[in-house]
């Protein structure tokens, strides 16, 4: 695999994010960690949760001008494309009333689903690629930050875009999988109901067999959850890059799992400060008011209703991009500190003089 972005000494690349080259890790006979250095947003030393939430925080603050701009244009453009597919396709009163009439022949209501799952299917697809857009950019931006480095927009574009395809296929893989997890395990209760096996057998080992595909689903995934930035940091391929991340995670899944589900936690907090009262906003504009609001779909709303919802998405967006894809990252170069040494490549590739000599750094608990 490639050593990261340019390695050492190339120009404008901040380096230090290829694979391991022979470091090994703290207490390996070399005296100790090293002090903590802090040349960007976080200190070169393994990191506390509080650390790895305000190294996000700090790099959205101290790069303001190319985070919120990715952020902003990336919602901006997925925000109208699910805007004008709202309104132009899923806001269709004959499919509605399709689906809502109880005398609609079997062909109608298939129809009307078939319509109602093709375009929020393209919802769907057009904020994933949104999503995944931002996460490529915003992962070179924070390595950078980590460094002390900044990167233009246009500079963040030419590091990402060799990988954005296999961000994308890394992306649609992982997806695949959990949806063939829960698929297993829902296939005892599928074939006791084809069979024509009592009900309450086929409930209980539905609800049993989604239930443990959901665990499965959850550990694999939290194993998996460092993969984009291995893939986009080391320019791994997809495969190595999910290795890579199984890697990292062994041994430390509860604690990656806590950190990721904490700042998910966080982000949709953001997100629903922004959202929520922008979507009241829309409700009482468009002269149906809350009540109106809780009894329908936004397909009774129109134009006025989704530009308005679709400022306050935007909005949150440009708020939890930063955080989501900033949290990863980090935790991504914590593990790497913790079992491979990283923050000595970091160190050099900051230009800290010096590094590992003198009186070892505070190391903060998990």
């Amino acid at each position: 695999p490639g050593g990261g972005y340019g390695g050492y000494g190339s120009p404008g690349g901040p380096g230090g994010y290829g694979p391991p080259s022979g470091y090994g890790a703290w207490g390996g006979g070399w005296g100790g960690p090293p002090p903590a250095a802090k040349p960007g947003v976080i200190p070169l030393r393994p990191l506390g949760v509080g650390e790895i939430l305000d190294g996000a925080v700090s790099t959205m603050r101290t790069y303001w001008r190319t985070v919120l701009g990715i952020s902003l244009t990336v919602a901006v453009v997925t925000e109208v494309a699910v805007i004008l597919l709202q309104g132009l396709v899923l806001n269709d009163t004959e499919t509605t009333d399709a689906l809502n009439d109880p005398s609609a022949s079997l062909t109608e209501i298939s129809r009307a689903a078939g319509e109602v799952a093709l375009s929020s299917g393209a919802v769907l697809l057009i904020t994933l690629v949104g999503t995944i857009i931002a996460t490529a950019l915003l992962t070179t931006v924070t390595s950078r930050a980590v460094l002390g480095k900044s990167v233009t927009i246009g500079e963040a574009w030419r590091d990402a875009r060799p990988q954005v395809l296999k961000l994308f296929g890394l992306i649609i893989l992982t997806g695949l999988i959990a949806v063939g997890i829960l698929l297993v395990g829902a296939l005892p209760g599928i074939v006791v109901a084809i069979a024509g096996g009592p009900g309450g057998a086929i409930a209980a080992l539905l609800v049993l067999g989604i239930l443990a595909g959901v665990i499965v689903t959850v550990w694999l995934m939290v194993r998996f959850s460092l993969a984009s930035p291995a893939l986009m940091l080391e320019k791994q391929s997809i495969t190595k890059s999910l290795g890579r991340s199984t890697k990292l995670v062994r041994g430390s899944w509860w604690r990656v799992f806590g950190i990721q589900f904490l700042a998910s936690i966080i982000a949709n907090i953001v997100s629903s400060l922004a959202v929520v009262p922008f979507t009241l906003l829309a409700a009482y504009a468009s002269g149906h008011g809350l009540t109106g609001f809780l009894e329908n779909t936004s397909a009774d709303y129109g134009w006025t209703f989704l530009i308005i919802t679709g400022i306050g998405s935007v909005i949150g967006s440009m708020l939890t991009f930063p955080i989501n894809a900033g949290v990863t990252v980090l935790l991504y170069i914590d593990q790497r500190i913790r079992r491979e040494a990283l923050d000595l490549e970091l160190a050099r590739a900051a230009g800290v003089e010096n590094y590992g000599a003198g009186t070892p750094g505070a190391v903060p608990g998990s």
